[in-house]
């Protein structure tokens, strides 16, 4: 792994810390120490399952791609996981902010943006893995 790869990776890793310290807003909104309606309790659950799940997941998938055979282009393309840790915890969190939202504001559209580039990433390492064990 290139030097740049490493402190990325060290960089996202230290992120899950930040998912954990927002777990604790989480614990609050459960426990009633955070007003929040129905709505936005669902969407603060959402955001944070997804970013603490598609880190660990995109850094599982470059330490896969990691093998010699897998084209440059599908280690380009598979940190479309990553901006998915991004992205779509932020479309949760943001289009529900205020007081007693009745329903997403635009920010929802982080959401969909995210799933395009998680779909984008998990299908070039997928493809990239499987062209390696197949191919010569």
């Amino acid at each position: 792994m290139s030097s740049s790869s490493l402190v990325s990776s060290g960089v996202i890793l230290l992120t899950v810390i930040a998912v954990a310290w927002g777990g604790t807003f989480l614990v609050r909104v459960t426990t009633g120490g955070q007003p929040v309606n129905e709505l936005q309790r669902s969407f603060f659950r959402a955001g944070h399952a997804h970013a603490g799940v598609l880190i660990i997941l995109g850094l599982v998938v470059r330490l896969l791609l990691l093998e010699p055979r897998v084209p440059g282009w599908a280690r380009a393309l598979s940190d479309g996981i990553l901006f998915a840790a991004i992205l779509m915890p932020a479309g949760f969190f943001l289009s529900v902010i205020g007081k007693e939202p009745e329903r997403p504001n635009g920010l929802r559209v982080l959401i969909w943006i995210g799933a395009v580039s998680l779909v984008v990433g998990l299908l070039a390492a997928g493809i990239a893995l499987i062209m390696a064990g197949v191919g010569p």
